[in-house]
C-alpha cells in the first residue's frame, strides 16, 4: 500500500499506513503560511479493501465547521468524480471507501489542474474572438494570463471577472470555463447580444503558483491575495498588483470575483454595502442582477449568504470592496460549496466541476439583464444634470 501526492496540486502528510483500517494522515498547511484544508493524494495497493483514512489535523484546519456534512472527491481516472462517505469525530475526519482498483485519487474538491489552465485559454485563444495577453510573471514564474474578448471601443461597457484568488477553489475555474464555452459560442444570441455592449476582461486563474503549489488560499509568497487589494507588491503580491494596473487602464463597469465557500452549502453572492461610495443606484443593480440571477439558475439563491457590512465598514483590501469602491460599480463576490447545493442536493456528486461550469454559462443573463442601467448610471455619473 502507498500514498502520493507529488503531482500537480497534490498536497497530504503521511503519518501511518500500518493497515488498511488505519490510514493515517495529516493535512499539509500552504507552503508559506498556517492555512491547511486542502488536500488531493493517490492510494496504491488496496483495491477491494475496506480502506479507513483519518486525517488526524482536521480540527486544525482553515474552517473546521467545512468537514461537518463534508464528504471528500474520489476518481479513478482524475476525469470522473464522485463522492465517498466521511464523518468528522472529536477533531479528526474519517473517509471510509472501498477503492475498487488499485489506483484511486482523493481530493478536497473536484481539481482544475495547471494543465487544464493551459488548454483553457489554448482553446479560448483559438476561437478567434478572443485577444490572450500576459500581465506578468508570478512569483514562481509563471504567467498571469488575461483573455479579452469584445470590441474594445470607448463605448462598449468593461465587464471584469477574475477567479481562483484562493487556489484551492478548483470550482472557481470550472464556473469560467462555463462562462467561456457560452460566451465565445457564436450560435449563442445573448453572447452576441453581450458583444455589442461589452468588453470581457477575464482571469481565469489570478494564483497559478498556489494552485500547482496545492496551497488552499495563499500563492508563493504565503499571500492571501484576496487581502491584498489596497496595497499590492512585486514582491508580495504582484498578481494582484498587474490585475489592479489594468483595470485602472481599462476602467470597470461590472466586476466578479469568483470564490468557494468551505463551510455554506449554498450560492450567493456578496456585495459592496459597506464601502465609502456605495449609493442607492448601486444597491438598484445588485437587487436586479440578482433577481434574474435567481431566474438563470435554481442553483442560485439569495437567503442565505455573509453578513452585510454596515456602512463604512467594508474592508478595502478584498478584491470586491476595493474594485466597488475604487470604480463606483456594481461589483460581487460569487461563492459557491465545496459541500453541496443543501436547495439541490445530489448523494453522488455533491457539488461538482460541471455543476460550477452551468453556473458560469447561467451568470450572463444576469449581466446581460443590468447592462443597459450600468449604461445608464455611467451617464449620469459623465453628466451629472442627467437622469439616472
Amino acid at each position: 500500500m502507498k500514498i502520493s501526492s507529488t503531482f500537480d496540486a497534490g498536497s497530504i502528510e503521511v503519518v501511518a499506513l500500518d493497515s488498511f483500517d488505519d490510514i493515517r494522515l495529516r493535512l499539509r498547511p500552504d507552503n508559506a503560511s498556517d492555512f491547511a484544508q486542502w488536500f488531493y493524494f493517490r492510494l496504491q495497493g488496496a483495491a477491494y479493501q475496506p480502506c479507513t483514512m483519518r486525517i488526524l489535523n482536521a480540527a486544525d484546519a482553515a474552517y473546521p465547521e467545512g468537514w461537518v456534512d463534508y464528504q471528500p472527491c474520489a476518481s479513478y481516472d482524475r476525469v470522473n468524480w464522485f463522492r465517498v462517505p466521511a464523518r468528522y469525530e472529536d477533531g479528526v475526519l474519517i473517509i471510509e471507501h472501498t477503492p475498487l482498483a488499485s489506483s484511486i485519487y482523493y481530493a478536497y474538491f473536484e481539481p482544475y489542474s495547471y494543465e487544464q489552465h493551459l488548454r483553457l485559454i489554448g482553446e479560448a485563444q483559438s476561437s478567434g474572438l478572443v485577444q490572450l495577453s500576459d500581465l506578468g510573471s508570478t512569483l514562481d514564474g509563471r504567467d498571469l494570463s488575461l483573455l479579452t474578448i469584445g470590441h474594445e471601443v470607448s463605448s462598449d461597457l468593461k465587464v471584469w471577472i477574475i477567479a481562483r484568488q484562493h487556489p484551492g477553489e478548483t470550482m472557481t475555474e470550472w464556473f469560467i470555463e462555463g462562462l467561456l464555452g457560452r460566451l465565445l459560442d457564436t450560435h449563442d444570441s445573448l453572447a452576441r447580444a453581450l458583444m455589442d455592449k461589452a468588453t470581457f476582461y477575464i482571469v481565469p486563474n489570478m494564483n497559478p503558483d498556489g494552485s500547482v503549489r496545492g496551497n488552499l488560499r495563499t500563492n508563493a509568497a504565503g499571500a492571501n491575495l484576496n487581502r491584498e487589494w489596497l496595497t499590492p507588491s512585486a514582491e508580495r503580491s504582484p498578481e494582484v498588483l498587474w490585475v489592479r494596473e489594468k483595470m485602472q487602464e481599462t476602467g470597470v463597469d461590472l466586476f466578479l470575483d469568483i470564490h468557494g465557500d468551505e463551510s455554506l452549502p449554498y450560492v450567493f453572492v456578496a456585495g459592496t454595502e459597506g464601502t465609502p461610495n456605495y449609493r442607492a443606484p448601486i444597491a438598484a443593480l445588485e437587487d436586479k442582477f440578482k433577481q434574474h440571477f435567481l431566474l438563470a439558475s435554481p442553483d442560485f439563491q439569495d437567503e442565505h449568504g455573509y453578513a452585510k457590512d454596515a456602512p463604512g465598514e467594508a474592508n478595502l483590501s478584498m478584491a470586491t470592496a476595493w474594485v466597488g469602491n475604487a470604480f463606483e460599480c456594481l461589483a460581487f463576490t460569487l461563492e459557491m460549496p465545496f459541500k453541496d447545493n443543501a436547495n439541490l442536493p445530489d448523494d453522488d456528486m455533491g457539488w461538482n466541476g460541471q455543476r460550477s461550469l452551468r453556473l458560469g454559462e447561467a451568470i450572463l443573463q444576469p449581466i446581460y439583464a443590468v447592462l443597459n442601467d450600468i449604461q445608464l448610471l455611467r451617464a449620469s455619473q459623465d453628466d451629472p444634470s442627467s437622469a439616472v
